[in-house]
């Protein structure tokens, strides 16, 4: 519900100074249809329910809370997008996911187009709307903490942007800067 309460208020969560780039595009469709056809539902059980009064408040409030929820679910989503900050790639999804990548242990980053997503190990799908964008690749894993608190080392990381052209160009950049600047600033190197 924070969430509802920061896009209302046109707040990111957790930007700072980075690049956002978002993915909710991704889900924005299906999430308003699914809080209409909650919304229909509402009416429905409205008029289905008028004999009975308490049956009816209590209904009632559960359906607009759910209402309410999804919106809030999609808010989370917008809220809460992937951020590139100098020197970490932070790939998220909702209140879920929050992946820091180091951009030092990126060793290739791609725009590749999946619909289909089978687990394996050392790799993490992030799709949205059952589809990932973009995919990176590092030289060392990182840990990614579930949501539950399981944790697993990933070596392939893949998810959804919504202007992964963007997404993928401005990280190849600040990955090839990542590089190059250790080299740049040693005294020892002149």
């Amino acid at each position: 519900m924070v969430s509802l309460g920061l896009w209302v208020a046109r707040r990111p969560h957790g930007t700072g100074g980075g690049t956002a780039f978002g993915y909710a595009g991704g889900q924005a469709a299906m999430m308003f249809g699914f809080a209409f056809v909650c919304a229909v539902e509402t009416v429905a059980m409205s008029v289905l329910l008028s004999d009975w009064p308490t049956v009816h408040a209590v209904v009632l409030v559960l359906d607009v809370y759910t209402v309410v929820f999804v919106v809030a679910l999609h808010a989370s989503s917008v809220v809460r997008p992937h951020v590139l900050d100098p020197g970490v790639l932070r790939v998220r999804r909702a209140v879920h996911v929050d992946l820091r990548i180091p951009l030092e242990r990126i060793a290739s980053v791609r725009r590749e187009l999946r619909m289909t997503h089978e687990r394996a190990d050392g790799e993490l799908d992030v799709a949205v709307g059952s589809q990932t964008t973009v995919t990176v690749e590092l030289t060392e894993p990182v840990a990614h903490v579930t949501f539950c608190g399981g944790r697993r080392e990933v070596r392939v990381v893949r998810f959804h942007a919504d202007d992964s052209d963007g997404l993928v160009r401005a990280l190849a950049g600040a990955v090839a800067d990542a590089r190059t600047r250790p080299a740049r600033c040693s005294p020892f190197l002149r």
